[in-house]
């Protein structure tokens, strides 16, 4: 048999085991003065605790760590769920939109006013070099024989 633990804010309800005559309950040195088959602990401050209850030869043993906070909200598994599957809904639509919107831009882009057509891209000839600058090339040395350092 085990003990049933329900916490609400921080409040800890605590079944024993036991199901007839009056219990008694001990936690952690203290005994409460609650003889019923459940023990109410308001106000709990989650701190470690052993809690037993007995009812003469009959004592059941258990050590109770629950964390409690006064501003939690319990939501059901339903509900998790349902805010999990909603985010993962949403969060495709945004894609999809995204995608669609900018899948029609390129199209549009092309045809605006200030845009060139796109063909095919044909390819430019060098520029024209510049007879005062061509570089000296072997065998040609007699077109610059005629300019000599001069001395000053």
């Amino acid at each position: 048999k085990e003990f049933l633990v329900e916490i609400s804010g921080t409040t800890v309800t605590i079944t024993c085991p036991l199901t007839e005559g009056s219990v008694t309950w001990d936690l952690t040195g203290t005994k409460p003065e609650n003889k019923d088959k459940k023990l109410v602990l308001e106000n709990h401050d989650s701190s470690p605790a052993n809690v037993s209850c007995s009812e003469g030869a009959k004592k059941y043993d258990m050590y109770l760590n629950a964390r409690v906070c006064a501003n939690c909200e319990e939501l059901d598994t339903l509900a998790v769920t349902g805010i999990i599957i909603a985010d993962l809904l949403i969060t495709f639509g945004v894609l999809i939109l995204v995608y669609y919107f900018s899948k029609d831009r390129k199209g549009r882009a092309s045809t605006t006013a200030g845009s060139r057509p796109r063909g095919q891209k044909t390819q430019r000839p060098p520029p024209v070099p510049n007879p005062d600058y061509e570089p000296i090339r072997k065998g040609q040395r007699e077109v610059y024989a005629g300019l000599e350092s001069r001395g000053f």
